[in-house]
């Protein structure tokens, strides 16, 4: 067989393509390619040889067969043993060592408003897998995503070869980016009848939700989303656990429908300072001075908040990260938290949050700071239940006072409507049912995870009041309807003024009248439209 070395390029994204042929080229490697590649490699005077000299033909069909070829796929399938070397130089095949291809944009296509079966079918790359799958199955280079193709010239440039380390890291990702192509195809061709995700391992937890559950990751899976979890960077600590992470991904739940609300209803996002234990939120603040803020939500829930996790829509500064660690605390104490998630914090602020044994997890997201109605997750909700999963779509729902079916007894306030959408917003992210108060932008009691809706009305009190809060005037928002009017009741005892709930009970009439005898503004909207059900 021919010693020198062979590289098969077919790429779609062509960016840079003519520098990483040349640098091929300079290594003394031989260059196959065809069609649109061909003529940009050609273009750049970087010599070509066309597949078609290889397979004994011109692409046909109109394209639609390039590469699908017997002496292609010898080529990349065949092992460095005697028999098989035999065998190819009979048949004057080429050994073929790098495969450097890209597919066409299948998502794209799918996700393109007025996408048809046609334009997908258009759109579905039948070579390029398949050829990136034989390169896999042959040991072969192969490259399939252009951001790898700087790091192989590198290791090739120095060492005129890869390591089987790398060789296995590459196949593992060419069939995992040929997997999610035929998923994406799948999906789309069954209308979700079939469905799946892939991911990508980004972190390693010590363990799971408990010390015992052992081995515990966090997984990526593609997405544009610059809010994902992918997108944190840990600038001082620990690595989150496991835990931590599903803290930080209800902390953006919550703080993305604060946000939402405000953005759709009033044009403009104030400052947002939240706190978050367990998966429920028991600090939350809204409002245009960060040090006041930040005072409000450490004060929520006192005890609560202790080993929570924060999360803010501004900088952090030294003077406001010594004003989270030291309200309500003694003198020479300092609150203790497990991390801290802003758009950005100062070098100084960082090292006034450090933690023994680096216990404290400091975290930035510059997206936090340019929250708005557009951040919202959209991605479809998944949860793994015993011998499969559930799907459904995400919580997009925003709470609308202008919506054409909501009713109120009385009008509100500004005020009071910014206030019902932080108790909204942290109720609808909480776990079900859930009652939440609010008064004068802060979260003063989050009644979550009870069984009746009274029930949650009651530990919503219970809390606000363990924390010395006055309840005078306060609104609320429960995420369903009232089946009865003793959650009313235990409201209006408390001095609440102002109540959201949804309507669809048989009881509605009773509980309406209840609230206008009781001076309690009632806005509804139907339980079809508004449920505020979480975390079930």
């Amino acid at each position: 067989m021919a010693t020198t070395k062979i590289a098969l390029i077919s790429v779609y994204n062509k960016d840079g393509i003519e520098n990483f042929a040349k640098s091929l080229v300079d290594l003394g490697w031989q260059i196959i390619s065809s069609g649109g590649t061909a003529k940009k490699l050609q273009a750049a005077n970087i010599p070509v040889k066309d597949v078609a000299e290889l397979v004994g033909g011109q692409a046909i069909l109109g394209h639609r067969v390039v590469t699908l070829s017997r002496e292609l796929h010898a080529g990349l399938l065949a092992r460095q043993i005697p028999e098989d070397q035999s065998e190819m130089a009979k048949l004057d095949i080429p050994y073929i060592d790098l495969v450097c291809c890209d597919f066409y944009p299948l998502k794209e296509a799918i996700n393109k408003p007025g996408a048809t079966l046609e334009s997908v079918i258009e759109m579905t790359d039948i070579g390029g897998p398949t050829m990136v799958r034989s390169a896999a199955k042959g040991g072969r280079i192969v490259i399939c995503d252009p951001q790898d193709r700087n790091w192989v010239l590198e290791k090739l440039q120095t060492s005129n070869s890869l390591s089987a380390d790398d060789i296995e890291t590459l196949r593992a990702k060419a069939e995992t980016l040929v997997a999610q192509y035929c998923l994406d195809s799948a999906i789309f061709h069954s209308q979700k009848k079939y469905f799946g995700i892939i991911g990508q391992q980004i972190k390693e937890c010590k363990y799971g939700e408990d010390p015992y559950l052992l081995p515990a990751s966090l997984y990526s899976s593609p997405n544009n989303d610059s809010l994902a979890l992918d997108k944190i960077k840990l600038i001082e600590g620990t690595d989150p656990s496991f835990i931590n992470w599903t803290d930080i991904d209800r902390l953006l739940q919550t703080m993305t429908h604060i946000a939402a609300g405000f953005s759709y209803n009033f044009g403009q996002v104030p400052l947002l300072a939240l706190g978050v234990k367990h998966g429920n939120t028991c600090g939350a603040a809204y409002g245009a001075d960060p040090k006041e803020l930040i005072k409000k939500m450490v004060l929520g829930d006192h005890l609560a908040i202790f080993g929570g996790f924060v999360m803010f829509n501004f900088e952090l500064t030294p003077e406001l990260v010594e004003t989270l660690l030291t309200t309500n605390m003694p003198e020479g104490q300092r609150l203790l938290l497990d991390g801290v998630i802003a758009p950005a914090i100062s070098p100084d602020a960082v090292e006034l949050l450090k933690r023994k044994k680096d216990k404290c997890r400091v975290l930035i997201n510059p997206a936090l700071k340019n929250l708005d109605q557009n951040s919202l997750q959209t991605e479809l909700r998944l949860r793994q239940v015993r011998g499969g999963f559930l799907l459904q779509p995400n919580f997009t729902l925003i709470l609308d006072f202008k919506h054409p079916e909501l009713t109120s007894t009385s009008s509100i306030s500004e005020d009071q409507q910014k206030d019902l959408i932080l108790a909204w917003a942290i109720g609808c992210t909480s776990n079900s049912n859930t009652t939440t108060l609010v008064k004068d932008g802060q979260l003063l009691g989050n009644g979550v995870g009870q069984q009746s809706r009274v029930a949650s009305c009651q530990l919503a009190i219970f809390r606000a009041k363990a924390s010395n809060h006055d309840l005078t005037n306060a609104v609320a928002y429960t995420d369903s309807f009232f089946p009865f009017t003793d959650g009313p009741a235990e409201l209006a005892k408390a001095g609440i003024k102002v109540i959201f709930s949804s309507s669809g009970s048989v009881k509605d009439p009773e509980v309406q009248k209840f609230c206008q005898d009781n001076n309690i503004i009632l806005l509804q909207l139907p339980d079809k439209i508004c449920r505020g059900f979480f975390g079930h």
